[in-house]
């Protein structure tokens, strides 16, 4: 098995769990949230369901800077859109990964806020933080979904809920 290979079925895997995860997210409860540090929930909810597109863009470009980009984020009132938002976004992220060169996995990329360096990698970290990204606030919204006592689906292996 190829590293790519192997990556296709991690995310495919992760994905399972995150689609689980982003149909609990209640149409009513969209601009919650438990903090005023905190996302609103459909602002973190979107963006979970647009990292895996962030792994095309790891093979597309050289780096994201974020005072130059033209990206709006997605509004959503439901949770079925949300979930469009995700398949199409791993469409494209599956799609990059099946026509990968693994020789251009070290190639470097950068993300940055005008001059700042945020992150200094290559294509391969930039693909494994997407993933890592999705997991990490996939988390994130367990805690408020359970915060609103809305049961949790499991991840690796049954939640207290299931249980």
């Amino acid at each position: 098995m190829t590293v790519i290979s192997l990556f296709i079925r991690e995310l495919q895997e992760e994905a399972l769990t995150t689609r689980k995860m982003l149909a609990r997210v209640p149409a009513d409860k969209m601009q919650w949230a438990p903090h005023a540090k905190n996302m609103p929930m459909d602002k973190l909810a979107t963006h979970i369901a647009d990292l895996p597109a962030w792994i095309a863009m790891a093979f597309e470009l050289d780096e994201l800077d974020f005072d130059s980009t033209t990206w709006e984020p997605k509004e959503i009132s439901s949770p079925a859109e949300l979930l469009d938002i995700f398949e199409a976004s791993m469409e494209k992220g599956m799609a990059q990964l099946t026509e990968a060169n693994g020789a251009r996995l070290g190639e470097r990329w950068v993300l940055r806020q005008g001059e700042m360096i945020l992150w200094d990698t290559d294509r391969w970290g930039m693909a494994r933080m997407a993933v890592s990204q999705m997991i990490h606030h996939r988390a994130q919204l367990g805690i408020y979904l359970r915060l609103l006592d809305i049961p949790i689906p499991g991840s690796y292996g049954p939640s207290a809920d299931e249980a």
